[in-house]
């Protein structure tokens, strides 16, 4: 993730904090908010909001069990620079299969920034299901492999 262009350029990013069954990211949050503007989703009945991120102090055991922030509201889409997202499956279209709630699907069109999935090796398959609503990632991280030719 750390060698990717879009990473290294970017100054405000829209990580996810990480559920025990999806690729960790919580070093990966708090080591990058020294350097950049970390923002994070907080579920808020059926749709995300987005909070800055300011360390660990700032989160509170949200909906589903997710660790969200208690920060400042973040409104400014168009000053996000990268998106990471999880996801339960990624296919090599960049195509991505969540959990079922629609959260990212009504929040990924408001973001005009690269979208990047993450996921474990096995998450990567040659096929998801995809609606024509669905966004697809710019970019999926798969391990140590990006796929940045989608």
């Amino acid at each position: 993730m750390e060698q990717l262009a879009d990473f290294k350029e970017a100054s405000v990013l829209l990580l996810y904090y990480s559920l025990p069954d999806e690729v960790h990211t919580h070093r990966f949050v708090e080591k990058w908010r020294k350097w950049k503007t970390i923002i994070l989703p907080v579920v808020v009945g059926d749709e995300l909001e987005l909070c800055y991120y300011t360390g660990l102090h700032d989160l509170t055991i949200g909906a589903y069990g997710i660790q969200e922030p208690t920060g400042e509201l973040f409104t400014d889409y168009d000053a996000i620079d990268l998106v990471i997202v999880p996801g339960v499956g990624f296919d090599l279209k960049g195509n991505r299969l969540g959990r079922g709630k629609g959260y990212y699907d009504k929040l990924l069109p408001r973001i005009a920034a690269t979208k990047v999935g993450v996921c474990f090796p096995f998450q990567l398959v040659e096929e998801v299901p995809a609606e024509p609503f669905d966004i697809a990632m710019d970019c999926v991280v798969c391990g140590a492999i990006a796929i940045s030719e989608i």
